[in-house]
């Protein structure tokens, strides 16, 4: 018998519960899945939310890994009680879901439609949008959602590029990285998609240089992590109207507080974390996919490098 512990908000549970189960008895295995143990040595895995009541790993002697809910792990890469491997949660889901987010929130900026929205009565103004093939799009971060957002995208016909810390080489991407590649990317990204994972070197990469680089009249689409963009050089940028619009969907602080000076603005479109969210059947699927490998010895999936914070 393999024993789990579902370590989450207790609302997680209702969702999560039956998904679980009846992911672990398609996969051929036999698991005690329960919120507590009475002896937490006894514990083989943990499937974990950061906001759940573990924070202390040290008494879960005997489990071989944690496997994250969340995509983000930045809560638990400096936790100096977990030594044992940390696997984040690569959902197909959640993966679907940023997509259609990043994609219809992109072509909503390409065509304008905000314009025609908020139109009035006999307000008959004309304006074409260029095609896809004419505009391109940046992405930083090519991870597993920027890489099929960055595919997503370039199926549409738009001009795709992409950075990351770490060069990559995608099929119809122009890919850059580094210092260099950074600056190459942003002088040229008309609409600017944020996907990286929030580490000391991501903090506030979308400051007040950045967003000087980018071609007048930009639109930023943040669905990824609150702490890449320095608030104050945004709203800067939109207020001198170098940045046209920024659709954010995560924030420094959540919920967002009402006194901050997003709410007001006008040309800033708010949505509270909903981009994409971890999908209790898919994300089922893949912890009954890491704990048959666990269980095999073999390597498990989407394994955290510490060092590179995800």
């Amino acid at each position: 018998m393999i024993n789990v512990l579902f370590s989450a908000k207790p609302e997680r549970w209702f969702f999560y519960k039956d998904a679980l189960k009846s992911s672990f008895q398609k996969a051929g295995l036999e698991v005690d899945l329960r919120c507590e143990f009475e002896d937490p040595a006894s514990v083989d895995y943990l499937v974990f939310a950061p906001n759940g009541p573990v924070s202390d790993f040290t008494p879960f002697t005997g489990a071989k890994a944690v496997l994250n809910l969340w995509a983000g792990v930045e809560n638990l890469t400096g936790n100096p009680t977990l030594n044992i491997p940390l696997a984040r949660m690569v959902d197909t889901g959640l993966t679907e879901g940023m997509r259609e987010y990043v994609c219809g929130h992109v072509l909503r900026h390409h065509l304008g439609m905000d314009t025609y929205i908020q139109a009035k009565p006999l307000d008959w103004r004309q304006s074409v949008p260029p095609l896809a093939r004419n505009r391109t799009v940046g992405i930083l971060g090519l991870g597993a959602l920027g890489q099929d957002c960055a595919r997503s995208l370039a199926a549409l016909n738009f001009n795709v590029l992409g950075w990351s810390r770490r060069p990559k080489d995608i099929d119809g991407i122009t890919s850059f990285s580094g210092s260099a590649g950074l600056k190459a990317l942003l002088s040229e990204a008309e609409i600017l998609v944020l996907l990286l994972p929030h580490t000391p070197q991501t903090e506030k990469i979308v400051n007040a240089e950045a967003l000087a680089l980018l071609p007048k009249g930009a639109v930023i689409i943040n669905p990824g992590r609150g702490a890449l963009i320095d608030d104050n050089a945004l709203l800067s940028a939109l207020s001198n109207g170098q940045v046209a619009h920024a659709t954010l969907d995560v924030f420094w602080v959540e919920p967002l507080p009402s006194d901050h000076p997003y709410w007001a603005h006008p040309n800033v479109t708010i949505t509270p974390h909903i981009a994409s969210e971890t999908r209790a059947d898919t994300a089922s699927e893949i912890i009954a996919d890491n704990i048959k490998r666990g269980e095999a010895g073999q390597e498990f999936l989407f394994l955290v490098d510490r060092t590179a914070g995800y």
